[in-house]
């Protein structure tokens, strides 16, 4: 057997209202001063706020930084560093979406690794030589993961790309993964979060890297998701926007090790060019490409099949798997509402070989199950259109 690393955080927090731990864990790990970081949309909401009470009733000094972009800069970024180092303080908290997190991560990085300062020398396997700052992160939607992974994305925008930084010195020392911060979520935030955490389970459970582990989170991940997620977003049903809290956290432990697929390399174009949500070119994406990746994975989509109640599935032939288990995704999407294709994210044809060069060079397309090419990247794209 070959040797297998797995990274995770040393702790985290699960359910509604656990975001009340986060004082005394400040305290007890003698921390001074917090570097609030979150974005503009959150900044002025209750669920910052909720998150700000903690800190105030337990008379914690804070700093907050609020100029998180949906799809975070280089720019963004090295602002965060700067107010960071500024605050004087010794611990960053970062309260929101995959967006805030990831920028408190790279903050983190570079406080302790001043020489990445540019942050585009941070894309793809990191050699950072230092653990970075300590950072406490509290997710606001039930998709990302990013409390629980070794890694970020952040725009380039000077060549209008999505680097996927990957460096276990990012991880978060803690995560707390409150339900009710989630609560809230607008409809179509919920459901292409929730999307993304999908595209995070089945990736990784067909990626070439899957390990017993790893499928273990996965599989268990996939089954929340399909049980829950459209009374987590239709009914904002407490018990299943619990589930979905530790669906997306569960498959982030897996897909932070062993890495992810084309849909993500696919969508990070889609993000870095049309800035459009992450989750939503997920979701715009997973039917398409797992049609394509079918042709090899289809004995996982029968697998996968079987544990969300089809249990037929052990019985049909490949196409009929392949059919069935597109189906049930494009099922799920229209349940959350998402209907979207990729021409409505502003997309034109003429712009399928640019997208395509750029997805030819992203860090999640090695991990693919199937090779594919640039031309592959084309049809893949024409086709979602």
């Amino acid at each position: 057997m070959a040797i297998e690393k797995f990274v995770l955080n040393e702790t985290s927090y699960f359910g509604k209202g656990a975001r009340e731990v986060l004082a005394e864990e400040i305290k007890n790990r003698g921390f001074k001063k917090v570097l609030l970081v979150t974005d503009q949309s959150l900044s002025a909401t209750e669920v910052v706020k909720k998150v700000k009470d903690v800190l105030e009733n337990a008379s914690i000094d804070y700093e907050v930084y609020d100029e998180v972009k949906p799809n975070p800069t280089i720019k963004n970024v090295q602002d965060g560093i700067e107010r960071c180092k500024n605050s004087g303080a010794d611990v960053i908290v970062a309260v929101g979406g995959g967006s805030s997190i990831d920028t408190a991560k790279g903050i983190s990085i570079v406080m302790t690794n001043p020489d990445r300062y540019d942050i585009a020398s941070l894309n793809g396997a990191s050699n950072t030589v230092n653990k970075g700052m300590p950072l406490i992160a509290l997710p606001t939607t039930h998709g990302t993961a990013a409390e629980v992974t070794i890694n970020y994305v952040i725009t380039d925008e000077t060549r209008d790309i999505k680097m996927v930084c990957v460096d276990p010195h990012d991880i978060p020392i803690l995560a707390i993964v409150d339900t009710e911060l989630m609560a809230s979520l607008p409809k179509s935030i919920a459901a292409s979060t929730g999307m993304d955490a999908l595209t995070h389970a089945i990736e990784g459970y067909i990626t070439k890297a899957h390990n017993t582990m790893s499928d273990m989170f996965h599989m268990k991940a996939i089954e929340l998701i399909f049980e829950n997620l459209p009374a987590a977003v239709n009914e904002k049903n407490q018990d299943a926007i619990d589930k979905m809290g530790l669906a997306q956290y569960i498959a982030g432990m897996g897909f932070s090790n062993v890495g992810l697929g084309i849909v993500h390399s696919m969508a990070h174009q889609l993000g870095a060019v049309y800035d459009t949500p992450h989750g939503l070119a997920n979701a715009i994406l997973l039917p398409t490409v797992m049609r394509y990746n079918g042709e090899v994975s289809w004995e996982r989509f029968r697998e996968i099949l079987m544990h969300i109640g089809r249990e037929d599935a052990a019985y049909l032939s490949k196409q009929d798997i392949i059919n069935t288990f597109v189906w049930k995704i494009t099922e799920l999407s229209k349940a959350v509402g998402i209907t979207q294709t990729v021409k409505d994210t502003g997309a034109k044809e003429e712009d399928f070989e640019m997208l395509a060069e750029k997805a030819m060079e992203d860090p999640c397309k090695p991990g693919n199950p199937r090779e594919v090419s640039k031309e592959d990247f084309i049809e893949l794209y024409r086709q979602a259109m």
